[in-house]
């Protein structure tokens, strides 16, 4: 297994991945790296919160995405120092969720809580 570093691309085409992702988790691997690029280069935090408040609102439980999406906002507290109260509790949901069911959401997700609470515990 090879990590590739995933590039930065515009908002319009990481909204298109995921919504496709979401739609047909056939197309992971480029969601995927459309949400890792955005939430490791992105300036706009807000805009990496709302696509992981996305995936949780919208993919099935199950789904590849939910484990990432609590991994990438931790990325994204690291990055800035911060992270808004609803991707804080997101974030601890998705982590919970984890726990309790790894088929549900993956490990990521705990990963992710972990590095909030690194992040903001620096404040």
């Amino acid at each position: 297994m090879r990590y590739d570093d995933p590039a930065l691309l515009p908002h319009d085409e990481v909204v298109a991945a995921v919504e496709r992702c979401l739609s047909d988790p056939s197309c992971e691997l480029d969601a995927a790296r459309a949400l890792v690029g955005a939430a490791l280069y992105d300036e706009d935090a807000a805009f990496v919160e709302r696509c992981c408040a996305l995936v949780a609102a919208r993919a099935e439980p199950g789904h590849p995405l939910l484990g990432l999406a609590g991994l990438c906002l931790g990325h994204t507290a690291r990055r800035f120092g911060t992270l808004s109260g609803p991707s804080v509790a997101l974030a601890e949901s998705l982590a919970a969720r984890a726990e309790a069911d790894p088929s549900d959401v993956d490990g990521r997700a705990l990963d992710g809580l972990e590095d909030i609470r690194g992040a903001l515990a620096r404040l």
